[in-house]
């Protein structure tokens, strides 16, 4: 054997070597693409029936109606002891909740709306708060929407006097609360809006009411985070008490954003005396012609949860 022949079988052996180092590697790769295409396979035919799901919710809607009454001729209040009788059904249903609104879905009463009658009508000042209760049609409760006076005098006194009202709504769907608040960037003559967010999976997704240019029976439009309108309030104009139908696009009909707009639209009843009542006590209390006092119930809602108990 010659001196070059021995140079070249070194060399010819390393090439030999890394091509077969290269082949195992490409099998190897092989191997595990063929193992993982099963799993890949269903992952992509999950994400494809979750797009086609979503396109689907998007071409339907959620509707129901809420009608308001004008007196307590209905089959909830009207009758001996029947307010008794409610009362015994839900801790929520106090002695002075006056019924006002019924919920209706696919043509039946599916729950009804009341307020705390002696904290509005027969109360004044300080003292004086909207409390809203939506109970199923058997009276069980499913969510409470407080006027927050404390937040809603902070942020008016804030805006110089412009009206800003605050609710808080405890859904029973929901281990947060939700903050509905009307917006203290209004313009004459320009639309109100209403913001809130909801909690999914750890993430806020965020919602407005926006008040129709063209208003007749107190219309509002629901629009996300990204500026699509997701839902509509469309109030009848030629009703004695008031008569509103409502619609959640499908993709966002999740049930606490529906009890949400229930309260909402119920809500819409006492808008411009709430307004007044929030703008003349912050007036008041700016001149020092009333004394800030929270109410207890209210005051609850803003302590501090790592407190020590």
């Amino acid at each position: 054997m010659t001196a070059s022949a021995q140079k070249k079988d070194p060399i010819e052996a390393k090439a030999n070597a890394a091509a077969a180092e290269a082949a195992h590697d490409a099998r190897a790769e092989v191997l595990e693409q063929a193992k993982d295409s099963p799993a890949k396979s269903a992952v992509s035919k999950l994400k494809k029936a979750e797009r086609d799901a979503a396109a689907e919710a998007r071409t339907k809607w959620h509707d129901f109606q809420v009608h308001v009454w004008i007196t307590n001729f209905n089959s909830i209040e009207f009758g001996p002891w029947k307010h008794e009788r409610n009362r015994g059904k839900s801790r929520q249903f106090t002695t002075d909740m006056d019924i006002f609104a019924e919920v209706v879905e696919n043509g039946e009463r599916t729950g009804v709306l009341g307020y705390r009658k002696e904290l509005w009508k027969d109360s004044s000042g300080m003292d004086k708060r909207l409390v809203f209760k939506l109970f199923s049609e058997t009276l069980n409760w499913k969510a409470s929407m407080d006027m927050m006076l404390g937040r809603s005098i902070q942020q008016t006194l804030a805006a110089r006097g412009l009206p800003v009202t605050t609710y808080s709504i405890n859904t029973s769907e929901d281990d947060y609360l939700v903050y509905l608040e009307r917006s203290a960037n209004k313009w004459p003559l320009l639309p109100e809006n209403f913001s809130f967010f909801l909690m999914h999976g750890g993430e806020p997704k965020f919602y407005r009411f926006r008040r129709d240019f063209i208003n007749l029976g107190g219309d509002y439009t629901l629009i996300d985070q990204h500026g699509d309108h997701v839902g509509h309030i469309d109030g009848a104009v030629l009703t004695i008490g008031g008569k509103w139908r409502c619609k959640v696009r499908g993709d966002h009909a999740d049930p606490r954003l529906i009890q949400v707009m229930k309260l909402f639209t119920g809500m819409i009843v006492f808008n411009r005396q709430a307004r007044r009542h929030v703008k003349s006590l912050a007036v008041d209390i700016r001149d020092g012609r009333v004394k800030p006092d929270i109410e207890r119930q209210e005051a609850d809602l803003y302590l501090n949860p790592r407190r020590i108990r």
